[in-house]
Order: C-alpha cells, then structure tokens, then sequence
C-alpha cells in the first residue's frame, strides 16, 4: 500500500499498554497503515482478559518517547546495557496511552511510524476514504440536508428572498455552496459586484429568518474598505435590500475598533456609517486564532495535571480563559438575538474572514431563537448549513488538538467551542434540546479525527473536488441509524416554543467535564443515571 514505506516496525511483542480507565494489557503490536492495534490474550495464572484495541493514527496529536536501562545483557562481545522505552501518545480526544516496549530500537521505530502515519499531507490517503463498515452504502446521508430544502421552508414564511445559483461551480466566492439565499431586488449581476468588495468574495447572505418579526440574520466577511476608503453601492444597496423596508439594522463586528481599524490600513475594515446610513455598528470582539488555540492548550494541561494530582486547579483553570471564550459567544450571540427578537431588526454579523467566529455567532443565535434548532434533525442541519456548507475550514482548524503548543500554524477551536456552548445550553436549558451531551461528544470526536468524510477538507469546493460523497461514508447517516440514534437522544426533551436566553454570570458557566474529563474518570454513575432516567420515562434506550 502507499503508505508501507513509514511504517518502520510492523509489528513488536510483549508491549504492555495503558488505557484510561482499564487495566494494563500485554500483547502484540501492529502498525497498519491507518491504525495502531494490540492485540492481547490471556496470561496463565492472570486476571488479564482477552481484548484488541485499535486506534487510529490520525486521532493522536502528540508523541512521545523515552528510553530507560533495565540491566546488564552479557554476548559473546561482552557486556552490553539493555534498554526498554515507552512511547506516549496523547490523543485528539484527550486519551493519554502508553506504550512499554522491551527494546530501544523498536521504541524509536513505532514512535517514528505513528508520527509519520498520524499526519499525512495527501488527504486522499487518508482512512475514510477506505472505510466500509458493513451494512452501510456509500452516498447514505449526503448531504445532511440542501439549501434548496432551507428554502423552501423560507418560501412558505415569505417570498421576499430568492434562491440564487450565482455561486455555480464556486465561481465567485470558493468557500460559499453553490446556491445562497439573497433578498429578490438583488441581480446575480449585482451581487458579483458585491462579492468583489468583500474578503474571500464572501457577501452578505442569509443564514436565518425570523417568521414572527419578519427580520433576517445574515454573515459575511469584512468589507474592502482599505485606507482609502473604498466603498460599493451594490454591498450598500444588498444590505439596505436586506432590511426589508424597516427603518434600522445592526451590524455586529466581533472584532474590537482597534482591530478592525488595523483591518482597515491592510486593505480591511469596516462599514463606514456615512455609506451605510441605516445601519448601526456594534463591536462585541471574540478572541480568534493563536489565542483561542493557546487558551485550549492551557485547558488541556490543567486537565491532566489535576488527574496526576497537581493543585491550584481552580486558579490554573481561570488562566487557561476557556471558560471567558465561552461567556463572550453567548453574550455576542445573545446580543444578536435580542437585536432580532426582542428590537424586531435585521442583524449582520461578521469579523475578518466571516468563517470562523461569525459562524460561532450566529449558530448560537439560531440555538437561542428557534426551537427546530434545537431537535437532533434541527441541531445536524444547522451545523451542516452553518459549518460545513457556510466553509468553515475544518482541515486547517482541526488538524492538532491542544496538546502541543510550540506548532500553531492555522488550527483554532472554534467549532470545539461552538459545541462547548451548546453544552451550556443544555445545562442550563436541560429539556429544551432533543439531543444530549452524548452527541455533542462525539461531534467534536469526529471533527478532530473520524472515520467518515464529513468534516473532511476546508469547503464544499473541496468536498466536490474530492468527491467526498462517492467515496466516503457521511457521518450523519450513522448517527442516524436507529441503533446508533436512540443513544443521543434526550430523554426528558419538551419542545419549548420560546427563546432560550443563557445565563453568563460566572456561576452559571461551567467546565463541560463529560468532555474535558470523559478519559481521567469513570462514567459508569453518569450512565446508571441515563439509564434509570429512560426507565422512568416508560422508554428503552
């Protein structure tokens, strides 16, 4: 197979492994060319069970190795020292493994296989791409849902937006699907135009409709602007289409002035007030990129350390800021939809790019609004249409976890932190959402490492290109299998017609510990209760 050549040692015996939350096994290695397993059987006169474990390559983050002398080892030469060494393996999803092999040479041989495996360049090598589970057809929930079927839904609440195919074959903004939604006084002719004056060509758009107000929620990226003061009557005349005759909209930055005047001397900026007389400009400023990224690395260090036994977690656990990241997204998202539901306006949110925090936002905000967001068909459909097909560049953000902090290049956990606030929401909010902390686990999982193609590439140019639906399994169609679904449903879930507002006193935050700690504690008690939960409910899970 292609990938033969990095695989040093194929296999080694007498490697003894340590799991979280399992006892210590010993048996053979392997390393294929996608996954590290041992397999182990029984030891006479032991408690040692039989078992395989098998993980994949792509879901470790970190290796590390050390080597240790265990003794004297006489040859025919003369007298040697023997050594043995542990290879550590710290994982996407917060798995800690060790790895105890009984020679140095095998050692460094499987660390350098499992970094070289665990980071591919060619992402056609990649382990979806050769997935095939059994029972399962290729093209079996792709896609997740359509943005013909979002606007037909729209259609029946208003018909003063239209679905155009400006974006066929990406020609005019590669990271948007091929169809968008745009108000009907806005020609393809103009809305190229538009495009031009905005980063990444990514204009204005709808992302979501508010039947009773009649207001819409829409994102893009950061205008043209530049030093010196560009400007563009079809953007101007887009966004006043967008209001729909109200008098008044808001523009929310979730950049801070100062950023977004230094977006501006680098050809960026924002919407000047003169050009855009019917609009207001809020700046609620998120913190993006390297930092998000660190901040998570300092979450995760402080995790472990408090399993090995470190103190001052509380104060390790307040420097980390995770927990400030997630109050700022609830507040900016609840600001956005106070805007629409309670003022009754139409709201644009956008930062830099309008890929990454802008999708945080107004997620969020479509969570707090709309109940059918909140069902397990809602709540999948609104990550595909605001993650996936809006061109969050999964790839990039998701190619290291938080365990190494010296190799930040474009990773940045925002969908990680989008699924930290829905968390939240079901916390505070715990029968309003027809999923549970199960599936929201696993999303993050998947999106770090999966077998299925899903969140796979940076775009839906990118999937097409790849051709990701004919060759890859989608994730949504297992978790939608009836076997696999009833696992993720919440059991006391009402729908709640109302908006849901989150609490941000500190408080009412908290550290999602299902997640951060599912591997440095046991979730047998956690579980017993889920069980009994359904049993009270009349229903099997």
């Amino acid at each position: 197979m292609e990938l033969s050549h990095l695989i040093q040692s194929s296999q080694v015996e007498n490697v003894r492994v340590c799991c979280p939350l399992m006892p210590p096994v010993t048996g053979t290695l392997c390393v294929s060319s996608h996954h590290l397993i041992l397999s182990a059987c029984p030891v006479q006169g032991t408690k040692q069970q039989n078992c395989e474990l098998w993980l994949l390559h792509s879901s470790v983050d970190s290796v590390e190795k050390s080597v240790h002398n265990i003794g004297i080892l006489k040859s025919k030469d003369g007298e040697g020292r023997s050594s043995s060494g542990t290879v550590t393996l710290k994982c996407k999803d917060l798995r800690v493994i060790q790895l105890e092999i009984p020679d140095m040479e095998e050692t460094f041989n499987i660390a350098r296989s499992v970094q070289a495996l665990s980071s591919l360049d060619n992402l056609s090598l990649s382990y979806p791409f050769f997935f095939r589970p059994a029972g399962c057809k290729l093209g079996k929930g792709w896609p997740r849902d359509t943005m013909e079927n979002f606007y037909l839904k729209l259609k029946a609440q208003t018909d003063a937006w239209r679905l155009s195919d400006v974006n066929e074959n990406f020609k005019v903004c590669p990271s948007y699907p091929e169809k968008i939604i745009v108000p009907v006084a806005c020609s393809d002719n103009s809305l190229k135009q538009a495009a031009a004056f905005r980063q990444g060509h990514r204009f204005p758009i709808l992302s979501y409709y508010h039947p009773r107000n009649k207001v819409a929620l829409l994102r893009s990226a950061q205008p043209l602007i530049g030093p010196n003061h560009h400007h563009s009557e079809d953007d101007e005349m887009l966004l006043d289409a967008a209001l729909m005759g109200q008098s008044r909209g808001f523009i929310i930055d979730i950049r801070t002035e100062q950023e977004a005047k230094q977006a501006r001397s680098a050809g960026g900026g924002t919407e000047n007030k003169d050009r855009y007389r019917k609009w207001s400009l809020l700046h609620r400023p998120l913190e993006r990129g390297k930092a998000l990224q660190s901040s998570l690395t300092r979450l995760v260090g402080t995790c472990h350390e408090t399993y090995l036994g470190s103190t001052h977690w509380l104060s390790k656990l307040q420097a980390s800021q995770w927990l400030s990241h997630i109050k700022e997204a609830l507040s900016t998202a609840g600001l956005a939809a106070e805007c629409i539901e309670r003022e009754g306006t139409c709201v644009l949110l956008h930062g830099e790019e309008g890929a990454n925090n802008t999708l945080l936002a107004t997620s969020l905000a479509q969570l707090i609004l709309s109940p059918d967001c909140r069902t397990m068909a809602g709540f999948q459909d609104l990550i595909e249409r605001e993650w996936l097909q809006a061109g969050h560049p999964f790839q990039l953000r998701c190619a290291r976890f938080g365990w190494v902090q010296g190799y930040i290049q474009q990773e940045s956990p925002y969908f990680l932190l989008f699924l930290d606030c829905c968390w939240q929401l079901t916390r505070q909010f715990p029968m309003a959402m027809e999923f549970n902390e199960k599936l929201l686990s696993t999303l993050a999982t998947h999106a770090y490492s999966s077998e299925y193609g899903t969140f796979l590439c940076n775009s839906e140019k990118e999937r097409h290109v790849y051709k990701l639906r004919e060759k890859t399994h989608s994730l949504w169609g297992i978790l939608n299998n009836f076997r696999q679904r009833k696992h993720f449903i919440n059991p006391v879930y009402e729908r709640n017609p109302l908006v849901i507002w989150p609490s941000v006193a500190p408080q009412s935050i908290q550290l999602w510990e299902g997640f951060f700690f599912r591997y440095f504690m046991s979730t047998k008690h956690k579980e017993m209760s889920w069980q009994r939960t359904w049993e009270l409910v009349g229903e099997d899970p």
